[in-house]
């Protein structure tokens, strides 16, 4: 992936609603059809980063098979931050589509 696609994904995987972690790759990998593969070992520093960055906040719950699990939400200033990243990303894949010479009409 793209440097910063992930943390974007993750972000928009959370408008849905809190998850953990096992949740959210799961949620990507399915959406994307089985193209893009989170690997846990990218999964929780980004997670981590973005709770640095207050743009997600976490609790302790316990998940579906009643196991002890760290759930992640989206916070308000997250949900700024992915306005500002989905609209840098449609940026990104309009620009490279044009030096492709594919037309996004």
């Amino acid at each position: 992936m793209l440097k910063g696609t992930l943390d974007m994904l993750i972000l928009r995987t959370l408008v849905m609603g809190p998850a953990h972690g096992h949740t959210i790759a799961h949620v990507i990998e399915h959406t994307s059809e089985n193209v893009l593969d989170v690997e846990q070992g990218s999964l929780y520093p980004a997670l981590h980063r973005l709770e640095d960055r207050r743009w997600v906040s976490s609790y302790w719950g316990a998940s579906e098979n009643n196991r002890k699990a760290k759930f992640y939400q989206l916070t308000a200033a997250g949900r700024k931050q992915l306005v500002a990243e989905a609209g840098r990303w449609r940026q990104i894949v309009e620009a490279i589509g044009r030096v492709m010479g594919e037309s996004l009409d």
